[in-house]
């Protein structure tokens, strides 16, 4: 009986390590999925007749198992039907934390150095995913066209916590409170103002789970402090929280922005 529990266990640690790792997404559209240092990736790819040399494409995040979701399909859609590919790797809950952003770059390198993909893609950040792509944009700030989010978190200390964060930072609370100027992606915007990188943010002014005072707009607010809030465009929407307002998901202005900006960086 031991041995017995014991196989099961094994095999269930064995299934366990398969959808975590090596199971592949579901595609909410038409797509290759893959692996990169051995995570989950995925790219949502144009028709052939509209990709391109290098191709344009757009980085998401977060790339959880169940994102991107069905919420973002019209977005998806007119980024595809554009000639824009959209791509993504499962980081964890890495909060923008050096373990994400190596990964981040690993995909990265696959795309552009063995795929032909364009050496500048734009950035897209949804809640957390803010996270993840401003902490990789500001290690990276020359490879980046530009910045879009949907009530994107920017300072960890608002979500998901600094008790929270901590674990992917490798980093104690108080290690990581420390820190906050050299890690906090919202303490160093500054880097993403001087480079001069556009951003396009859509926010509700409710939103209690990413606060939109402490995220969005001080993120144009660093900008300001460079004198360079011209690059910004926030759009904050009446009487909104963090949830599934269409609004959120059909912003054209956020989705001609990211077209634009993608195919610029493949100039």
């Amino acid at each position: 009986m031991f041995y017995k529990s014991l196989i099961f266990v094994a095999v269930l640690f064995l299934s366990f390590t398969s959808i975590s790792y090596g199971q592949k997404k579901n595609l909410i559209l038409p797509g290759e999925t893959f692996t990169v240092s051995d995570r989950p990736a995925f790219v949502l790819l144009p028709d052939q007749a509209k990709r391109t040399t290098p191709q344009p494409w757009i980085i998401y995040a977060p790339t959880l198992p169940s994102y991107p979701d069905q919420h973002e399909k019209w977005m998806h859609e007119q980024f595809l039907n554009a000639g824009i590919a959209v791509a993504g790797i499962d980081v964890g809950e890495g909060y923008g934390g050096p373990k994400s952003n190596l990964l981040f770059t690993a995909l990265y390198n696959e795309l552009v150095q063995k795929k032909g993909y364009s050496p500048k893609p734009c950035l897209f950040g949804r809640s957390r995913g803010g996270l993840w792509v401003s902490s990789w944009a500001i290690e990276n700030p020359t490879k980046v066209s530009g910045i879009i989010g949907i009530y994107p978190v920017f300072d960890f200390r608002t979500y998901p916590g600094i008790d929270k964060a901590a674990p992917a930072y490798d980093l104690s609370k108080s290690e990581l409170e420390s820190k906050l100027s050299e890690l906090n992606p919202i303490s160093k915007i500054s880097v993403l103002a001087k480079a001069k990188i556009p951003v396009a943010l859509i926010h509700g002014d409710v939103d209690k789970v990413v606060p939109l005072k402490e995220n969005s707009l001080e993120f144009l607010n660093q900008y300001k402090l460079e004198n360079q809030q011209e690059l910004v465009k926030l759009i904050i929407l009446k009487d909104q929280g963090h949830n599934f307002f269409e609004g959120f998901f059909h912003s054209q202005e956020l989705v001609d922005f990211a077209i634009a900006r993608a195919k610029v960086g493949a100039k």
